[in-house]
């Protein structure tokens, strides 16, 4: 089902080349929950989210969230937006929103922060864009000086992101499970844009 439903939304082959089987549960403090395209607004998902997924005992996980544009017709985590700043001229192609190292288990809290979690700020105008979680297992811990720490105050080093340069760079293989939303301009975008210096 997981992977359908990456592939109706494009989001393969535009942030990764296979899509995982199975699918990590997202849930916001705003009682909106994350399945598997929906559409969501900004100002229900400006906090992180609680994720859940099949997380093996003593395993280290990446936690990825990254974002891309979306037609109006159409372990490891990490959050992007592939269609950023649209997905018709998608120049960043990828913006990581979230990113998180040695993961223990589902315990993200005790994962290694490269990324603070920032949500989704589509530009107005520019129609959905997706919104991906993804989950790779580690073979052992893993550290990146060159990305470095970034955090949610700034935009900067969050652009043209590339989901499988990072997985290719830390040999993560494909994800264990994944799951994503759409979302499209609000009124709490400006406010996130605030909080990001732009």
């Amino acid at each position: 089902m997981a992977a359908e439903a990456f592939k109706k939304h494009e989001v393969v082959p535009d942030v990764l080349a296979t899509a995982p089987s199975k699918t990590v549960k997202a849930v916001y403090d705003s009682g909106a929950e994350v399945t598997l395209g929906n559409v969501l607004t900004p100002t229900q998902v400006k906090n992180p989210p609680k994720l859940t997924w099949d997380a093996e005992p003593g395993a280290l996980y990446t936690v990825i969230m990254t974002g891309v544009r979306v037609f109006p017709s159409s372990y490891h985590l990490l959050l992007a937006d592939p269609d950023a700043p649209s997905r018709k001229e998608a120049t960043f192609r990828e913006w990581h929103h979230w990113l998180v190292t040695n993961v223990p288990g589902n315990e993200i809290g005790k994962g290694d922060v490269l990324s603070e979690y920032v949500g989704s700020g589509p530009p107005k105008g520019t129609g959905l864009h997706r919104y991906v979680f993804l989950i790779y297992k580690q073979s052992g811990r893993i550290s990146d000086s060159e990305h470095g720490h970034l955090t949610n105050r700034s935009g900067e080093g969050r652009g043209g992101f590339k989901t499988e340069k990072f997985v290719a760079k830390h040999k993560l293989g494909t994800p264990v499970a994944g799951n994503f939303y759409q979302a499209e301009w609000d009124d709490y975008v400006p406010i996130l844009y605030k909080q990001l210096g732009a």
